[in-house]
């Protein structure tokens, strides 16, 4: 029988990231499902508001949402763009967006010389 070897720090570090990621996706999915009944919810509230109120009850209902979507923590998301945004632009990625572009060169040239 042959041993196997023990995983190496990368792939402890990807199979990690990857599990990382997959929780991610759930949330996220989780999100989208509460956002779209969150959105329904509310068009329905406004649809009867406009229906049955008068325009001061409609802006009520409106600065209502407003502070609660604020609450809720809609800066939390924009914050996380941000940050993702502020990593994608440090030097540490420098590498990174380095090796992708070269990939990119090689892909180019590779077609072209296969063109021929």
């Amino acid at each position: 029988m042959s041993k196997q070897r023990p995983p190496s720090d990368w792939e402890k570090l990807w199979f990690d990231y990857n599990k990382s990621l997959k929780a991610w996706m759930g949330s996220f999915e989780s999100l989208q499902r509460s956002t779209d009944d969150v959105q329904a919810k509310y068009r329905d509230a406004m649809a009867k508001a406009i229906k049955e109120s008068n325009e001061k009850t409609i802006n009520k209902l409106l600065e209502s949402w407003k502070k609660a979507m604020s609450d809720a923590g809609i800066n939390v998301f924009k914050q996380f763009g941000d940050d993702w945004q502020k990593v994608l632009s440090q030097s540490s990625m420098y590498q990174v967006k380095t090796y992708g572009e070269a990939m990119n060169k090689f892909a180019e040239t590779w077609q072209k010389m296969w063109k021929k």
